[in-house]
């Protein structure tokens, strides 16, 4: 038996050996005696801005830019999602609002109100000369490395595997330095106080290095989660204590992020960033012979039978192979199962823009079975079943990354239950 993995848009030589690494290793961890090969099209048939970009007006890249945040998602989801388009949001919170009374302190509490009498300058039992607890906080999170920890360590481990060991410094540096950060650390008179700064902080840091990394990162909600905790730790504080959450102010936040102004001045580097995965998939839709073609060669070079898992627009490009042969009575030689992962293939099909079917038409004959996996949060998935119905060879699967979009796109294969699904797909399909 063999795999052969199909990658997905925007990836390209850097991105798909890690992703590779990662798939293969599961995957032959659960079937020891089967080929894992991969399909590397990135570079060959992947997209490029051919005259620079000089079509975008203004164009300015900025790096690092956030994505917007998205609509109808669950609250932690929602939450995480503000985090990603403003990583410093909850410190912002605190920063202006400040602990209202009673939120207990130990060393004090905040103003009556929350609002500007509850700085620690007006704190009626702050002890001259003594540092408020927050800023103690602040101190430590600032006096951490400021390059990733080495990978023997389990938040240095945990930033390698999930991608965001590069991005980890920057994202530090930035909380540490925030004005929102100080002013917060100044409000923060007591330890249960602190103890919430040192979340907000936690949570500030691991959603900018989540920002930055983008779809490169490879972050399952658990170990984000972990990498929060680990954090939280550091500076002294308790994981369990959530960060400071005020829905006016958030409200407020979702709209500025999504204001005319901001687009435009973030224009430029949106179209940048956006060109190896839209572009891919422009490019695919106008031109996809050629990647078909190739896909055909490599599934088969090699004898069958082949388990063929494509990720996003490699599952589109799967789709529209194994249908176009099978259609033509020439059902590609070896192929047995078709993993989709995160695949846009069904909805191209409502739409009348899947290159092998038109709306309606039914797979034909030869066509494998197919096992499609999506998460309802991730947005460039969606369900095959429904729009085939009636077909036994088709099975819609769901995984729940806990992470909002687009790092739920690309957290699939952190995730056992993907690869628990396919062994269980390969038994039923009865393939050794």
């Amino acid at each position: 038996m063999r795999f052969l993995f199909v990658h997905g848009t925007g990836v390209r030589r850097e991105r798909h050996d890690r992703l590779f690494a990662l798939v293969g290793e599961r995957l032959t961890a659960r079937f020891p005696d089967a080929a894992v090969d991969s399909c590397y099209w990135g570079d060959r048939f992947g997209a490029t801005l051919g005259a620079g970009g000089r079509s975008v007006p203004g164009l300015k890249p900025v790096p690092g830019a956030a994505p917007d945040a998205p609509d109808g998602i669950d609250a932690e989801t929602a939450e995480w999602a503000l985090l990603l388009a403003d990583p410093l949001c909850e410190l912002r919170v605190l920063a202006e609002a400040g602990w209202p009374t009673g939120a207990g302190s130990g060393s004090g509490s905040g103003g009556e109100d929350g609002g500007e009498d509850g700085a620690a300058d007006d704190d009626p039992f702050a002890m001259p000369g003594v540092q408020a607890a927050g800023i103690r906080v602040l101190a430590t999170l600032a006096g951490l490395p400021p390059a990733p920890p080495h990978p023997g360590d389990e938040l240095g481990a945990l930033l390698h595997g999930t991608g965001l060991a590069a991005d980890f410094p920057a994202a530090l540096d930035a909380a540490a330095r925030s004005a929102e950060a100080a002013r917060a650390a100044e409000r923060a008179t007591g330890d249960p106080q602190a103890r919430e700064l040192a979340t907000a902080l936690a949570r500030a840091v691991t959603a900018g290095a989540l920002a930055a990394a983008g779809a490169e990162a490879d972050c399952t909600g658990a170990e984000r989660d972990r990498l929060v905790e680990l954090l939280t730790t550091r500076l002294g504080g308790d994981a369990r204590v959530p960060g400071a959450r005020a829905a006016a102010f958030l409200g407020r936040l979702a709209m500025r992020v999504t204001t005319q102004p901001l687009l435009n001045a973030r224009r430029g580097s949106l179209t940048v960033g956006a060109t190896p995965a839209l572009g891919d998939i422009l490019r695919y839709q106008a031109r996809g012979h050629d990647l078909r073609e190739f896909l055909h060669a490599r599934i088969t070079a090699a004898p069958g039978p082949t388990v063929l898992i494509g990720h996003s627009l490699g599952g589109i490009a799967l789709v529209d192979l194994l249908a176009l042969a099978a259609a033509r009575g020439e059902a590609v030689p070896g192929a047995e199962l078709l993993v989709t992962v995160g695949s846009q293939a069904p909805f191209l099909y409502e739409l009348g823009a899947l290159t092998a079917l038109e709306p309606g038409a039914k797979l034909p004959y030869g066509f494998p079975r197919w096992l499609n996996v999506y998460d309802r949060q991730d947005v460039l998935s969606y369900l095959a079943g429904p729009v085939f119905p009636g077909d036994p060879r088709i099975t819609d699967h769901e995984i729940g990354s806990r992470q909002p979009f687009p790092t739920c796109h690309s957290a699939y294969w952190k995730q056992d239950a993907l690869y628990e699904r396919i062994e269980q797909a390969v038994a039923e399909a009865e393939i050794g």
